[in-house]
């Protein structure tokens, strides 16, 4: 059933993305996700009860809308930096901890951080995240969690966990 459902998921994810119904298109995309279904089908746990709860999915388009709005500000943030004469930046690795607790929800955490200019997800191990972050403003833990992941992983928390 698994690999059914990581099958279809594909297919619907590959039509989305490319918008195109030529019958070239659809064949690569059935050949595409039977692929990815075959090679990863065992690795697809799926809980049926969070799948087919539609809050989750409610809590994932205000996630992307949270995300594209802080990586709106820190593209501003991190051109002021660039462009300011001064060149106002205190550049460190922080040590940020996680109350996630599925691997798929810390990844894309982890993935999230790196996509926001001005930090990158250096290594995550454990509960505990390795951040280079551009303007290290407080050497106190949780004001920089706070601001580094603080309205990623209550979103995050909602939709997969």
């Amino acid at each position: 059933m698994r690999y059914l459902t990581l099958f279809i998921i594909m297919f619907l994810l590959w039509m989305l993305i490319t918008l195109n119904l030529a019958l070239s298109n659809i064949i690569v995309g059935l050949v595409a996700a039977l692929i990815t279904a075959l090679v990863f089908g065992s690795q697809f746990k799926l809980n049926w009860k969070k799948f087919y709860n539609p809050l989750r999915y409610i809590w994932l388009l205000i996630y992307i809308i949270v995300f594209v709005w802080e990586c709106i500000k820190a593209n501003f943030d991190v051109a002021y930096r660039v462009l300011s004469p001064k060149m106002p930046i205190k550049p460190g690795i922080v040590k940020v901890r996680t109350k996630l607790k599925t691997s798929f929800a810390r990844v894309i955490l982890a993935n999230s951080i790196t996509m926001t200019p001005g930090t990158i997800t250096v290594d995550v191990i454990d509960d505990d995240l390795f951040i280079h972050w551009i303007y290290v403003s407080s050497k106190d833990s949780k004001i920089y969690t706070k601001k580094i992941i603080g309205r990623f992983e209550k979103l995050l928390k909602r939709i997969f966990e």
